[in-house]
């Protein structure tokens, strides 16, 4: 917030900053921030000159930073590939992705770098099948190929005031979806397993998948899968 406040009101946190405070890396020194004036060199302060649209702009915990999209888009330009898709997945298990939005974004981008490896995560991301997310789309194909003779799961319902990537309500199964093996981010690691918790002392049965499992295990996961669907009902704590 200091960083932010030391560039006046029209400066947002940006880049990598921005990313860490959507909780989709880990936070970095030095600090990022957008505006179109203001002198650089400030000690661990990284200054960006560029205009920031009032629809690109937004605030988490207070701190004035730039939205979901633009920031994807400002971090297609000072990470590496590999980094950006792990932050592309993590907003999309994080439920704040949204295509529409982020070709938006890139249509206003005109040429920057990074924006062909952007665009070619938002390309992969496309074709939604059932769901809102292409982690969801991943799953909801997985079990027309797996678990095809079985009734599919429902997707985006909501339990305890968290929504689920998939849930079977007779079985009390419920499905969530992780970018990847390992997260970058702690805090979120640590409230997605505070949620399952809550979720079992009550009834559920909470099962987290990642890509690579679907891809590597699927017949091992789809086995599983069989045998808790064909369980009796649980019934719920009380």
């Amino acid at each position: 917030m200091a960083a932010v406040l030391a560039y006046g009101k029209e400066a947002v946190l940006s880049h990598r900053s921005a990313a860490a405070l959507w909780d989709l890396m880990r936070s970095r020194s030095p600090i990022d921030v957008t505006c179109q004036r203001g002198r650089s060199g400030r000690k661990g302060i990284l200054l960006h000159r560029s205009h920031v649209r009032d629809d690109e702009r937004t605030d988490q915990a207070g701190i004035p930073v730039t939205s979901l999209p633009r920031t994807l888009l400002d971090l297609a330009s000072v990470v590496d590939e590999q980094r950006l898709k792990r932050a592309f997945e993590e907003a999309d298990r994080l439920k704040l992705l949204r295509i529409p939005e982020m070709e938006l974004a890139c249509a206003r981008a005109g040429r920057r770098k990074g924006l062909v490896a952007l665009r070619r995560l938002i390309k992969d991301a496309e074709e939604p099948l059932t769901t809102r997310s292409p982690l969801e789309d991943r799953f909801a194909e997985f079990c027309r190929e797996h678990l095809g003779d079985l009734p599919a799961p429902l997707t985006n319902v909501s339990i305890l005031d968290h929504e689920v990537d998939a849930y079977w309500p007779s079985q009390r199964l419920v499905i969530e979806m992780d970018s990847w093996q390992f997260h970058s981010h702690r805090a979120a690691f640590e409230r997605d397993r505070a949620r399952d918790a809550a979720m079992q002392t009550t009834g559920y049965r909470v099962i987290r998948l990642t890509h690579r499992q679907l891809e590597k295990e699927g017949a091992r996961i789809a086995t599983q899968l069989r045998k808790l669907l064909s369980a009796e009902h649980p019934e719920p704590v009380r």
